[in-house]
């Protein structure tokens, strides 16, 4: 299989409210260096792919206002590459609208479909696992997504139940589990058959689009009117005028939950959504007494079990803090216990 036949989609269009003040409506977090090593989230999944395809086979799907962010932080990209959605219709119409199109000029495409704002710590095994799950993919009529094993009864992320057919490391998926509470969290890590689900996918473009013709017939028949105006001057009108027509609905709801031939492929390269400052203060390095510091000069005086970033020219000192999340972003401050992190976006309303 040559890899000039493998695509790589990077959805870019989400707002990260939770990560509220560091990420916001004009800058979320995929463009953000969060991690404190250089380099945006967004180029680093880029990065992480430079092994899979070449540069013109990476596509990044965003939001219209985003288009600026996204040429300057990936020079490199062709700029025929960045796709612009008018609106936010989830993830389903983003997955038709580059499937329909990559079809069109790469009919042999074999697709990996990733988020902009995820965090691998062990890209060698992420690389051998996405090449070992493009051969599966090219080789058959196989939905793939990645299932991360879990380390802990995280109640932040969907689930997969994985079944006992299996092909090679690759097994079949039983049924996709929503968001659980933590005792059943708790059962999912005890029975051992039940991976995260990390909303990385891998299919070919016919296996994409056999199965939006299958499933989500209204939505294929959209991008077919289209189909004489992709790459050409007149795809962006096209696109404005008829993406908002798509019903809001996620890859998962509109085909996920449908299709037969699915499979998932158990892995473990340190991976996280980095939804949530909880989930960075535990990527971070911490201190004996468990805090995080990424950004400025930050002093902490008997602090236990906190995250602070601030920009890089702040200065600042805390005292007596316990499980508490401090931020700061141009001049916005957010201090809240850690234990509230999934009210943030509440929080933020109005400010």
């Amino acid at each position: 299989m040559s890899m000039n036949n493998n695509h790589v989609v990077i959805m870019a269009g989400g707002i990260g409210s939770r990560f509220w003040p560091m990420s916001t409506p004009e800058k979320p977090k995929q463009f953000i260096d969060i991690l404190g090593t250089g380099k945006t989230l967004l180029q680093s999944t880029v990065d992480r792919f430079r092994n899979v395809c070449p540069m013109q086979n990476i596509w990044v799907v965003t939001a219209l206002k985003f288009k600026s962010l996204v040429e300057e932080q990936l020079p490199e990209l062709p700029r025929s590459n960045i796709l612009l959605e008018p609106c936010m219709r989830n993830t389903a119409p983003c997955v038709a609208y580059v499937a329909w199109k990559i079809k069109k000029k790469y009919p042999e495409a074999n697709l990996v479909i990733s988020a902009s704002d995820h965090v691998v710590t062990d890209v060698f095994e992420f690389d051998r696992v996405i090449h070992a799950g493009l051969d599966f993919t090219a080789s058959g009529d196989h939905i793939l997504t990645l299932g991360m094993r879990p380390t802990r009864p995280e109640t932040g992320y969907g689930y997969i139940q994985v079944g006992a057919e299996q092909a090679g490391e690759i097994q079949k998926v039983v049924s996709f589990k929503e968001k659980p509470d933590l005792e059943t969290a708790k059962t999912y890590l005890e029975s051992r058959n039940f991976t995260w689900n990390s909303g990385i996918f891998l299919w070919s473009v016919r296996t994409i689009e056999k199965a939006f013709r299958t499933y989500q017939p209204k939505m294929a028949e959209l991008f077919d009117s289209m189909e004489a105006v992709y790459y050409t001057s007149e795809e962006q009108r096209a696109i404005d005028d008829k993406f908002p027509c798509c019903e809001k609905i996620s890859i998962d709801y509109a085909i996920m939950e449908h299709a037969p031939n699915i499979y998932v492929f158990p892995a473990d390269f340190g991976w996280s959504d980095l939804g949530t400052w909880g989930s960075l203060h535990e990527l971070s390095r911490k201190d004996e007494q468990n805090n995080a510091v990424i950004g400025g000069q930050v002093k902490l005086v008997e602090c236990d079990d906190c995250i602070v970033r601030i920009g890089a020219d702040r200065k600042m000192v805390v005292q007596g803090l316990e499980g508490y999340i401090v931020a700061e972003q141009g001049g916005v401050f957010l201090i809240c216990k850690k234990t509230e992190e999934q009210r943030i976006k509440e929080f933020s309303e109005g400010m």
